[in-house]
């Protein structure tokens, strides 16, 4: 036999549910003259049928066809005290909710006019406090079917990140730049998720971004290309990139440079079409009277300058790594350097 509620009340001993639902699941039976207990801070909302009977605020209530007219309609008009009706109660906490989190639970891909495409992260907090509790009723169980307060949390921060989205977009700012300004996008995302809040009748008292950077992988290139000491400069990170390329292709081979000589080709093939593309503008460059010359590297015959520990035998063969990319040297000459000096790095132990 389906239960009969007499008395309705929730007492909230945690004081963190937004929204507690009578019963948990299905529909309720509650008859005429059953007494409706609210606590303060709290109201309760009579729900059926997509639709809210009406709302009752802090203090003892008995139901009645006055204060729910619709119930005619429900049960009839031919009813006694004794005739149930079937509805679901919704007791919504009208204190203010503070100090709630929210972050990015996958990394923000952005338009990043230094690094061309960036992903960053982002966290922080916000409070709210339910003004209206048949708008929210209506609009989060009747429109969107949840009533737990964990998934109303959840879609309250998916509100949130949505607006920060759109705002980091809006900006066409550097991940670099965004780092530093929390202030600027706290009052931006409170400006734009506000009005999204109380139309749901909720007001949104609080929004902070407390952290917004990039993901790791991110700011992998971001130190990266600070080490060429030239953001700006594309193609010096790309001559990097591909002198970088060879020489890992190199090593991954058994005996490295000094092996059969199939570890260089491998890089060859992998970084030579870079090195070939801004060879011939490096070498323009070097021909303009205006530009400096380049100065003379270790190992070349020009300065046959002898490197003797393994730091300098190490920029050595950085250096090769530059030369071959940017076409200063044969891919024989490259080989042969290289195993030398390598050879001679391996004997000091570097």
């Amino acid at each position: 036999m389906a239960r009969i509620f007499d008395i309705v009340q929730f007492i909230d001993e945690t004081g963190k549910e937004m929204v507690h639902r009578i019963p948990e699941r299905g529909s309720g039976d509650f008859r005429i003259g059953s007494q409706v207990i609210v606590r303060d801070s709290q109201a309760a909302v009579f729900f059926r049928d997509g639709r809210a009977l009406d709302v009752f605020g802090p203090g003892a209530h008995t139901i009645t066809t006055a204060n729910i007219p619709y119930l005619i309609d429900l049960i009839g008009k031919a009813f006694s005290g004794d005739t149930p009706f079937k509805a679901e109660v919704y007791f919504v906490s009208l204190r203010e909710f503070i100090d709630l989190k929210w972050g990015t639970p996958t990394p923000i891909t952005i338009t990043d006019p230094l690094l061309g495409m960036a992903r960053v992260q982002a966290r922080g907090s916000y409070g709210v406090q339910i003004v209206d509790p048949q708008l929210f009723v209506n609009k989060i169980v009747g429109t969107r079917g949840i009533y737990r307060t964990s998934d109303i949390q959840g879609f309250f921060r998916s509100m949130i990140l949505t607006k920060l989205t759109d705002l980091v977009g809006e900006m066409g700012k550097s991940v670099v730049e965004l780092s530093g300004m929390t202030e600027e996008l706290t009052m931006g995302v409170r400006a734009k998720a506000a009005e999204e809040f109380a139309a749901r009748g909720v007001n949104l008292t609080s929004v902070y971004v407390e952290y917004i950077g990039p993901t790791e992988e991110t700011a992998k290139a971001i130190d990266e290309r600070a080490s060429m000491g030239a953001l700006g400069d594309m193609q010096a990170y790309m001559q990097f990139q591909a002198a970088k390329a060879m020489r890992e292709a190199a090593q991954q081979q058994g005996g490295g440079a000094t092996g059969t000589g199939v570890g260089v080709g491998a890089g060859m093939g992998m970084g030579l079409a870079m090195a070939q593309m801004f060879g011939q503008t490096m070498q323009q460059q070097q021909q303009q009277p205006s530009q400096p010359q380049q100065p003379v590297v270790r190992g070349s015959s020009a300065a046959p300058a002898v490197p003797t520990t393994a730091a300098e035998i190490q920029a050595t063969l950085d250096n090769l790594d530059m030369r071959l990319a940017a076409g200063e040297i044969s891919e024989e000459l490259y080989t042969r350097l290289y195993a030398k000096w390598e050879k001679r790095l391996q004997e000091l132990g570097g």
